[in-house]
């Protein structure tokens, strides 16, 4: 099952999409925040689906896909995770994980356009795995405690601003990282019940219909699990938090491919969890 949020920003409704059928989740909650997350949500639609009593969402096909929760409390993100993104970077991979935040209010629907902002002429994609956080995570022990931290998993597009990132930022990134619309989510947040092993997913990404992406969540230099257990020691987790855990090779910064313009289409997937496609628009 697929949670998602349908409609215009800001006014969207929390929903269910099993196969093609969408059913309404407002008279299970609200809407799909860490809090209703923490509650129980995920557990209390299984069991509404079981029993039949969710109302079917009517016209939600043609509705806007919105980001698959709200209310983030935190974006938190790991660099340089993929062996083979580090090496076309020119750096080798990490001891420890590279930890750095975007802005919550970054987060926009899966297929929402992206701003470039005035000057920027080094705008990049970023196809990640994000983990949405279920229940917290603080001074995590193994890596089953921190699987058993996850509410489920949905895909991100980490855009970067690579001269802000490198140039502006004073050896911290977050200043080309956190620029409006630069943290694109979704279409759904899938259980992670659902997903067997996060570290077998395809990850791919094109740019008007080229590919630059190609690779698996098994090239990941740490993964989901020891990524949550390593940050717990660090700051605590709580439900709604996001956690973005790298991008594989195939970006701009390689040096292999032209950076973002106004008119580039890009898409990005991640298997079992949908697609992503976002137009560059000038600011």
């Amino acid at each position: 099952m697929d949670l998602m949020r349908l409609g215009d920003a800001g006014r969207e409704v929390p929903a269910v999409r099993v196969g093609s059928t969408y059913y309404d989740l407002r008279g299970l909650a609200p809407d799909i925040t860490g809090a209703s997350l923490g509650a129980g949500l995920i557990e209390r639609v299984r069991a509404a689906l079981r029993d039949g009593s969710l109302p079917e969402l009517e016209g939600a096909g043609s509705l806007r896909v919105g980001p698959p929760l709200t209310g983030i409390g935190a974006v938190v993100c790991v660099g340089m995770n993929y062996a083979a993104h580090a090496a076309e970077t020119g750096d080798q991979p990490p001891a420890a994980p590279i930890i750095f935040f975007k802005h919550p209010n970054t987060v926009v629907g899966p297929n929402d356009d992206v701003v470039i902002p005035p000057g920027a002429e080094k705008v990049d994609w970023e196809v990640e795995l994000a983990v949405v956080i279920g229940k917290r995570a603080s001074y995590v022990q193994s890596h089953e405690e921190a699987l058993e931290c996850i509410a489920g998993f949905t895909i991100s597009n980490d855009v970067s601003e690579r001269d802000f990132q490198i140039r502006h930022s004073g050896g911290q990134w977050s200043k080309g990282k956190c620029a409006p619309t630069f943290n694109p989510l979704g279409p759904a947040l899938v259980p992670a019940a659902d997903i067997p092993d996060p570290q077998s997913l395809r990850l791919y990404s094109s740019v008007n219909g080229e590919e630059r992406q190609n690779s698996t969540t098994a090239d990941m230099v740490f993964s989901v699990a020891e990524i949550i257990r390593d940050l717990s020691q660090y700051m605590a987790l709580d439900p709604g938090d996001v956690v973005n855990t790298g991008t594989p090779e195939g970006v701009a910064l390689s040096g292999r491919f032209p950076y973002l313009a106004p008119g580039d289409t890009v898409t990005l997937g991640i298997e079992g969890l949908g697609e992503q496609h976002q137009q560059m628009v000038a600011h």
